[in-house]
């Protein structure tokens, strides 16, 4: 029987994506493992690679169709000993996506209602998506069989028709009745659309739509601001021991393809820190925290539209050049959307550094479930106070540190902010 392709869900938040392009035609041999499509979510454009073999029977989705949901039909690929007739009589018609995007949810939100699929959604075990066919669904479902009791034989564990056949329908439990949800209060909703615009009627504007990158920030930090109780704490850091170590370093490293900058050596200050001060070094978990052992630290990119926070994994491990090629091709890629999603998802700390476009101090918006970000102004000369009494010039940065009090109290935060301060007005010291 002819099988549905389905728009996969290609990251954990993925809720729509955009066909970006077709990699076979109608009536190519597919092998399992083919890559067959370019799909674009909202952080990257990546590869969808058939799990099935068979011939690509009918495309539903035409290349640069926006708004796809996740599971949508996207093709119609036959088996063999199928013709091209057996494709009419599976995902005939692929829902169309909408002409105007709804507002967006947060990641957590569930997805709206739809007419009954042709096969139910595909099961999850142990909080891990089951890899099944469309067939094998269906059959299940007709069985009564539980899917996530089944031992798939298919390529990489996926479940086949044969699977499903070969089990005995076992008799279903009934599901206990969960008690009821206190109503909870709604959150303030904004002007509408209309509203707004009639606020702004006669007046000669050009109106953007939100692409998807757009939509998921809005909808995350907004879910963040609401749902996570941040403090702030602030410190200023002087440069000067930094900045004479970092240019006796680049002299050294002159000709070998590195040079040092100043985020460098604050991505190994907080990953350090996050070592020294352990507790911090944790994320909430909605019923729990999850203290982290290895450093993992995201920074913040600046792409077109957005921003992408890769995360470089055992930063407190590596060396500051190991560190500043890691960046330097991670922002790279980023910019391109070109990251894959474990290369952006995770993390325990984020940085965010505004220090080049010349601005002093902000307070940075937590990046759930992280525990914390530092928001890094730039380094300025200014007159101070030395240890004896004298006044003098040295360069100054200051920064903030946004913390998730559900995870990190105050005099914790202190300290690690202490850490991180410590190493990067003695760097010498950091790096021995």
């Amino acid at each position: 029987m002819a099988i549905e392709l389905l728009m996969p869900a290609l990251s954990p938040t993925m809720e729509e994506g955009t066909l970006a392009k077709w990699l076979v035609k109608e009536g190519d041999e597919i092998k399992s493992g083919d890559v067959i499509a370019e799909i674009e979510t909202d952080k990257a454009t990546m590869e969808f690679e058939a799990v099935d073999e068979g011939t690509m029977g009918k495309i539903l989705v035409a290349e640069g169709t926006e708004g796809v949901k996740v599971n949508a039909p996207i093709a119609v690929l036959l088996e063999e000993g199928e013709d091209a007739s057996a494709a009419e009589t599976v995902g005939a018609a692929a829902p169309a996506p909408a002409e105007e995007a709804p507002a967006a949810a947060a990641p957590s939100a569930p997805a709206p209602v739809t007419d009954a699929p042709k096969a139910p959604a595909a099961p999850v075990k142990d909080g891990e998506r089951l890899f099944a066919s469309p067939l094998a669904r269906r059959i299940a479902a007709q069985k009564g069989l539980d899917l996530t009791t089944i031992k798939g034989t298919g390529p990489k564990g996926r479940i086949v028709k044969a699977d499903v056949e070969a089990a005995e329908a076992a008799p279903k439990a009934e599901a206990p009745k969960a008690a009821a949800p206190a109503p909870a209060a709604a959150a303030p909703a904004g002007p509408s659309a209309d509203m707004v615009a009639k606020m702004y009627e006669g007046r000669d504007y050009e109106e953007i739509k939100l692409d998807g990158m757009r939509k998921t920030i809005a909808a995350r930090l907004s879910e963040a601001k609401q749902t996570i109780p941040h403090f702030y704490l602030r410190r200023d850091i002087q440069l000067d021991a930094l900045l004479k170590f970092r240019a006796e370093l680049n002299h050294q490293l002159t000709g070998k393809g590195v040079k040092l900058s100043v985020n460098d050596f604050i991505i190994k200050a907080v990953a350090n820190a996050l070592q020294e001060v352990p507790a911090a070094n944790a994320v909430w978990a909605g019923d729990r925290v999850l203290q982290m052992k290895a450093s993992d630290v995201a920074v913040a990119v600046a792409v077109e539209g957005g921003l992408f926070t890769p995360v470089l994994q055992d930063a407190d491990m590596k060396s500051l050049s190991a560190l500043s090629k890691e960046m330097k091709d991670l922002a790279h890629r980023a910019r391109d959307r070109k990251l894959a999603p474990h290369e952006y998802q995770g993390g325990s700390f984020a940085i965010s550094n505004l220090g080049m476009f010349g601005i002093d101090n902000f307070d940075a918006i937590v990046n759930p479930p992280h525990a914390g970000i530092l928001a890094v102004g730039a380094g300025k000369k200014q007159a101070v106070i030395g240890e004896d009494g004298e006044v003098k010039a040295a360069t100054v940065m200051s920064v903030t540190m946004s913390v998730d009090h559900r995870v990190i109290d105050g005099a914790l935060g202190a300290e690690l902010l202490k850490a991180i301060v410590e190493n990067l007005e003695n760097p010498v010291a950091m790096l021995a």
